[in-house]
């Protein structure tokens, strides 16, 4: 059960979700929960996996759900939890917090949230992409790369890309979802040519609908941004939406090179991500 529950919760994660879990390190006494028992719940609502039923679960899942909600930054200082149970309704007196049972033993229980890693989009695999990559590799995140062009799109350019798509925009957003996409903490665009970028976005904020996740950034000027984001309301994208976007990308450190960008890029990305709530 624990490595099947794990893997559970890596896939989980992979898709771009957080995941509580609950794993019982010591039991004492008549438990139905022996060491190793694991719940996990994911962000989505999901639910695997089983620390032994009845109120111990009931309570302990209660407990997944305030931590898988709790602000990152509290948990980066605070971490997960142990608590002791009782399986004893008569807990007068205990030390550990009494549950409705009749088991009559001690369950020691870690909880943790695990977050999934940045994985990046990189929408153009030009020099600016390229030199993102570099930085993700250091960073040990994922990252996947598109573009048009077979040349800026393939195993030798990018060994270390988890995907690979060289097609139209079209072609592309034909085979991804909603769903799909969220997979991606960012989708960057970074194209040669503008109107990629700019069917590109459309397309994205259109079937991404709700704001969250994938992020969108865009490299580009402020005239640039203006004609994508009359293109994008005049395709009836809610200015809500189009105002979540990024562009031009990056914090704002003066940086020229496609190397200073990419680090520009980086940083601002591991500054939402350490201020995310929740995905």
């Amino acid at each position: 059960m624990t490595v099947v529950v794990l893997n559970w919760a890596i896939k989980r994660v992979e898709a771009g979700e957080r995941v509580a879990i609950a794993s019982v390190v010591r039991a004492r006494g008549s438990v139905p929960g022996k060491p190793g028992a694991r719940l996990a719940i994911s962000s989505s609502g999901e639910k695997f996996g089983t620390i032994g039923g009845a109120g111990l679960e009931l309570t302990v899942e209660r407990e997944l759900q305030d931590l898988l909600f709790q602000d990152l930054s509290y948990l980066r200082k605070k971490g997960g939890k142990v608590e002791v149970f009782e399986l004893n309704r008569d807990g007068k007196g205990k030390e550990a917090p009494a549950l409705d049972s009749l088991c009559g033993g001690r369950v020691t229980v870690a909880m943790e949230v695990i977050n999934p890693r940045p994985h990046i989009l990189i929408a153009g695999g030009g020099h600016v992409g390229l030199s993102i990559a570099r930085v993700c590799d250091s960073l040990e995140w994922s990252y996947s790369v598109f573009d048009i062009r077979e040349e800026y799109c393939n195993e030798q350019r990018y060994p270390n890309a988890e995907g690979k798509f060289c097609s139209s925009v079209k072609d592309f957003l034909k085979s991804e979802s909603k769903e799909s996409l969220s997979r991606f903490s960012d989708i960057l665009l970074l194209s040669h040519d503008w109107s990629v970028d700019e069917e590109m976005l459309v397309a994205l904020l259109q079937v991404c609908k709700d704001g969250i996740r994938p992020r969108i950034g865009a490299i580009g000027s402020r005239k640039k941004w203006s004609a994508f984001k009359k293109k994008a309301i005049e395709s009836g994208v809610e200015k809500w939406l189009i105002d979540s976007v990024r562009c031009p990308i990056g914090l704002d450190i003066g940086a020229d090179t496609p190397e200073e960008i990419a680090i520009a890029v980086c940083a601002e990305v591991l500054s939402l991500e350490r201020k995310n709530v929740s995905t």
